[in-house]
């Protein structure tokens, strides 16, 4: 009986959740605080904060969380795939149609509006977040030094644990000052230079760091390596689905030439337009890739980390979100998300905002998100309904 309330409320949550994490979470706030009383506010207050201390979509994981509590392990599947579920196969339906019809006058017209209405989802969703992530001015300078080391190659994951090294380390030192200890400025230096070496810094940098080069061909890569490539997102992925573009940017369309720009925009112009997690953004690119096999292994893989998470260290969590250093690395953690989310939005930007046409949508966009609270999904809908509109009139 249980399981099958939970599929039941997962699947519906599912099929109408747009609007992103924040209305995703309200949403399910609503269904079992408020309506059900499966959990109380303040049980379901923690399950969110367990959410975002680990890697991963977050409302997503907060479903999950949820099945795990009403149904044990089984539920703790059936939730999270039911959650799923729906976006995966409305993304997966418009993937096949863009395959088959995406070059057809009428639906790149769609696209051609979709896609400076989504800069202006994406611009605000950022304009937000800002003044939550940058909570003071050691944090600005650290996002700062983030967006220069995603515009000058460096690969998101080394930006993500590096800033939230950084910022343990910072929070070590105040300490120590407050306790006081004697802090000369040539043994911090050195202090900082050693911890964000080995642990992140320049060692991460050397190591890992992915400096842009020339494009080549493109090549079709196998399901292993689309199943991989989506799985180390998927594991790694800290600040919600908006810092998903900079994990694809930098991979699918510099690292490995396997989508253009225009591609990726494409897919993420999707994603925003239909119910659910962001990050069946993965099942469209997975489709484009490898067709309907290539849609699945996308899938399977980005989302699977978080079930992983979620049964895993749930229990320590809890304990782990009183400490402060941990709040700490997760406040630069998610400064330098925010950077890496206004670097990618540049870039796409520079794709989508092409002729006059397009900036008079991203700017009504803009200011109608502004203004009103709409939901984004229907500012994305109307970019759409503009473009078909204003190709036909031309």
């Amino acid at each position: 009986m249980r399981l099958r309330e939970l599929a039941v409320l997962f699947l519906k949550l599912g099929c109408i959740s747009f609007g992103g994490p924040a209305a995703h979470i309200a949403l399910i706030e609503r269904e079992i605080v408020g309506k059900r009383q499966w959990v109380t506010k303040q049980q379901f207050l923690d399950m969110v904060g367990a959410a975002n201390l680990i890697p991963g979509p977050t409302s997503t994981e907060l479903a999950i969380n949820v099945g795990f509590v009403r149904a044990g392990w089984v539920g703790l599947c059936v939730a999270g795939a039911s959650f799923i579920l729906p976006a995966a196969l409305i993304t997966g339906a418009l993937a096949w149609a863009y395959v088959r019809f995406g070059t057809l006058p009428q639906a790149g017209a769609a696209l051609g509006g979709i896609k400076p209405a989504v800069i202006a989802v994406i611009a605000i969703a950022i304009w937000r977040l800002r003044k939550t992530a940058v909570k003071n001015a050691g944090l600005a300078v650290l996002g700062a030094l983030s967006l220069v080391a995603f515009f000058l190659g460096v690969n998101p994951i080394v930006i993500l644990l590096g800033g939230g090294s950084v910022g343990t380390l910072a929070r070590r030192a105040s300490a120590l000052r407050g306790a006081g200890v004697p802090l000369p400025f040539a043994l911090w230096r050195r202090g900082l230079s050693a911890g964000a070496g080995r642990g992140s810094g320049a060692w991460f940098f050397a190591r890992f760091g992915a400096v842009a080069v020339a494009a080549v061909p493109s090549v079709t890569p196998s399901l292993v390596q689309i199943g991989l490539f989506f799985l180390k997102v998927g594991a790694v992925l800290y600040g919600g689905g908006y810092v998903l573009l900079a994990f694809l940017e930098q991979g699918l369309t510099r690292q490995h030439t396997w989508l253009t720009h225009q591609q990726l925009l494409d897919a993420v112009a999707i994603g925003q337009f239909t119910p659910g997690p962001v990050l069946s953004t993965a099942t469209f690119i997975g489709y484009v890739l490898g067709g309907a096999p290539g849609a699945a292994v996308a899938t399977v893989a980005i989302f699977l980390p978080s079930f992983f998470y979620v049964a895993v260290l749930a229990p320590v969590l809890f304990r782990l979100r009183q400490s402060p250093w941990m709040a700490a690395f997760l406040d630069s953690v998610n400064v330098s998300a925010v950077a890496l989310m206004a670097g990618v939005t540049f870039r796409l930007g520079m794709d989508a905002l092409r002729g006059w046409l397009s900036w008079v949508i991203a700017a009504a966009a803009l200011g109608v998100l502004l203004r009103w609270k709409v939901n984004p999904a229907w500012v994305v809908l109307g970019g759409g309904l503009t473009g078909v509109v204003l190709a036909a009139v031309r």
